[in-house]
Parts: C-alpha cells; sequence; structure tokens
C-alpha cells in the first residue's frame, strides 16, 4: 500500500459519520440509477420483441413504379422544395419470387407472405372490425412467435382445418368468443362466413390482440375477393438492429416499400427513449447531490488536517502527493459505493421485477418488466466515478497548494 493511500485511509476512518453519509448517497444513487434503467429497458424491450415476434422485423409492401428522373417534373410542397412523387400499387403479384431471392441474404432467417384486409366479425350479439391475416400456417409459424402466443387451443387444428381461424385474446374477450366457438366474418359483397375458433392468441400488444385474426391465405383471399395473394411479405432476421440497411437493399432491387420495424414503430421508440432519458437525468440528480456531499466532507477535512499536510509538506512530500491523499478518498468513496450500489441496483432489480401489476393497454403484463442489462451497472459506476472525481478536485487541490511554513506558525 502505498503512504498516500494509506493516509488517506486513515483520514477517512477518523471521520466515519461523514464517510457513512457520503457512501450511502453513491450507493443508493447508483442502486436507484441501475433498477430504473432496468423498468425502462425492460418494457421497452418487451415491446420491441411483440412487435418483432407479431409484425417481423421487416415487410415489403406495395409495389411502386421505378422514378425516371430525367422524364419527371416533380411537384413542389408548400415550403418551395420540390418532391419526388411516388406511384404505388396494392399487393404483391410476384410473392414466390421475392420471397425465393430474398431468401438468399445471410440475414433472412425465414419469410411469410400476408393477405391482409378489415372487415367486421360477429360472434352471438356481439360485433368488432378486425384486421384479417390470411396466413401460410407453416411459413408464419417459422417467421413469427405465433406458436408461442397461443394461450388456448391447438396450432394443428387450425393448420388442419381451413375453415379455422385464431384470435387474439381480447378481441376473443370482446365477441365472448372460445375454443371451438363460431365466429362470422362479414365478405365485401355483404355475405358472413363461418368459421371455428381453433386458437386464441396473445402477442402481448393491445392493438394487436383486440383486432387480429388469422385465417389460411386461400379462403382470406376468396373472402376479400382479392386478386393478389400477398398484401405483404414479413421476415425474420438473424439480426434486426440490421433491418434499415436490408430495407434499403430491398426496395432497390424489388421495387416494392420495405420498412423496417425501426421506421414502423418509430413514434413508440421515441416515447420509450425519452421516458429512458427523463428517468436517467432524473436519477442522476442523486449522484450529484452526492457529490456534493462528498466535497463537503473533503473541503472540512482539508480544514481539519492543515497541521498534519504541513508536517507532511515538511518532511518531503510534495504538492502532488498531498493532493493524491484527498483523491484516494474520493476514489476509495467512488469504488465502494459503486460495489455496494451494483449489488443494491441488482436486489432491487429482482425486487421490482416480482411486483405485480395489471397492465391491459399497450402492453400486455402482470409483473414489472426489467431487462438485466450490464451496461446499466458500467453507466452508474462511471456516472458515480465522475461525480466524485469533480467533487474531490477542488479540496485536493486546495490541500495541495496550502504553503507549509505558513500553515504550520499559524497552527501554533
Amino acid at each position: 500500500m502505498t503512504p498516500p493511500l494509506y493516509i488517506a485511509l486513515r483520514f477517512l476512518t477518523h471521520r466515519k459519520r461523514a464517510l457513512l453519509l457520503s457512501l450511502s448517497g453513491v450507493v443508493f444513487g447508483v442502486a436507484i440509477f441501475i433498477c430504473t434503467q432496468a423498468q425502462t429497458t425492460g418494457f421497452s424491450r418487451y415491446f420491441i420483441d411483440s412487435t418483432i415476434g407479431s409484425n417481423g422485423a421487416l415487410v415489403i409492401k406495395s409495389r411502386f413504379r421505378p422514378r425516371y428522373e430525367p422524364l419527371m417534373v416533380s411537384a413542389k410542397s408548400s415550403k418551395g422544395t420540390t418532391v419526388g412523387r411516388r406511384l404505388y400499387f396494392e399487393g404483391i403479384t410476384n410473392a414466390n419470387e421475392i420471397m425465393r431471392v430474398s431468401r438468399q441474404f445471410s440475414n433472412v432467417v425465414s419469410c411469410s407472405p400476408v393477405l391482409r384486409g378489415t372487415v367486421s366479425a360477429r360472434a352471438g350479439f356481439e360485433n368488432a372490425t378486425v384486421e384479417l391475416y390470411g396466413i401460410d400456417p407453416a411459413l408464419h409459424a417459422r417467421t413469427t412467435d405465433l406458436l408461442h402466443q397461443l394461450i388456448d387451443g391447438n396450432f394443428d387444428d387450425f393448420r388442419n382445418n381451413t375453415s379455422s381461424i385464431i384470435i387474439g385474446s381480447r378481441l376473443a374477450e370482446l365477441l365472448q368468443a372460445g375454443v371451438g366457438d363460431t365466429v362470422q366474418l362479414l365478405a365485401p359483397n355483404g355475405e358472413y362466413w363461418r368459421f371455428t375458433v381453433a386458437a386464441i392468441a396473445r402477442a402481448g400488444i393491445g392493438s394487436i390482440d383486440s383486432t387480429r385474426v388469422y385465417s389460411h391465405a386461400r379462403v382470406a383471399q376468396a373472402l376479400l375477393q382479392q386478386p393478389s395473394g400477398a398484401s405483404m411479405i414479413i421476415y425474420k432476421l438473424r439480426n434486426p438492429n440490421r433491418a434499415p440497411a436490408l430495407a434499403s437493399r430491398f426496395e432497390a432491387l424489388f421495387q416494392h416499400n420495405a420498412s423496417s420495424w425501426q421506421e414502423r414503430e418509430e413514434s413508440t421508440l421515441q416515447l420509450f427513449l425519452t421516458l429512458r432519458m427523463s428517468v436517467a437525468i432524473t436519477v442522476s440528480l442523486i449522484i450529484l447531490l452526492a457529490g456534493f456531499g462528498i466535497f463537503n466532507v473533503l473541503t472540512m477535512s482539508v480544514l481539519a488536517k492543515i497541521k498534519e499536510i504541513a508536517i507532511l509538506r515538511s518532511m518531503g512530500y510534495r504538492r502532488i502527493d498531498i493532493s493524491s491523499i484527498f483523491l484516494w478518498q474520493g476514489a476509495l468513496i467512488a469504488a465502494a459505493g459503486s460495489l455496494l450500489g451494483c449489488l443494491l441496483g441488482a436486489l432491487m432489480t429482482w425486487g421490482v421485477s416480482h411486483i405485480p401489476i395489471r397492465l391491459r393497454g399497450l402492453l400486455y403484463t402482470n409483473y414489472f418488466l426489467v431487462t438485466w442489462d450490464w451496461r446499466h451497472y458500467v453507466f452508474a459506476t462511471l456516472l458515480a466515478i465522475l461525480a466524485v472525481f469533480i467533487a474531490s478536485y477542488v479540496p485536493a487541490r486546495r490541500a495541495a497548494e496550502l504553503p507549509p511554513v505558513v500553515t504550520i506558525r499559524g497552527s501554533r
């Protein structure tokens, strides 16, 4: 142990009460930062996983006419800037060919064509407007989390029976329909088609669970009277974070509109990001206040140890040695506070994850959602180290600048 470190330990233990107050501020600041970030990230990650598992990491839909820039006359926007228009055509006519080519990309795990349409559903005396998804059962099961989302019924009953459907959990509650019950869907020509509920799915997102109905693609095509076999193609990717780059390549290659999950859920992701930043800033104030406490403790320590500092200087200790004594005190507080804060933060995160709640709005959950991420602990530790270093620097510099001769004379 170096002499400055040994002296720093002696100075710290001399004022135990002040040390404990400073240390507790760092501990609780780090712990609360970790716990709150785990919660906000947990809800955000749950939403992202649910939307990717239900709607895919990337979606290809409407075909568009290629732009011939030399021949086009661009329209002007209200701000006077030119806007290139793109003409879209609904539906995908060559879905099988697009899927065959796109499967050759290394990031593509699987893909599934979907025929989507809005219809009216009726069961008993209840009615609802629903979003019908005509799917290939085998492809859709490989591309999405539909198999894991089933809370009642059997997927094989749906796959083997073209007159069966899978409905969302909240829609089932609205229609008061269970597995084996009959649900009628209204076709555009005014005829009701009868289907048997084979299973009930819960995606965990209210907008999906309250409107989604799955049927076989051929049946949906006949019911919706659509000439094209698919409205869109959804993709499962090995790395969903690279979805925007792949969407740009697919647009150029297939001449179809391609959108990533980041673009599709941009507004909700911004909401979660804003919430995380707001919570982080608020909790950081706790660590900042702990830094002020450490500043006061070290400043009082300098004033109380003027005679000892002068003696050390007269013994040959340099200014940098005196400064390092008080910086070591801050470092010890930061290290101990961060370690204990990380342990307390992990314990608080575990405890919060077992608190029962009942959310049935945007998300579906019965407990607080948390994410165990090592980066939360690193950021909290770095924040504590930075705050303590700033709080320790001024007292350490002041102690180093004390003149030894004048100090000894004034202390007699």
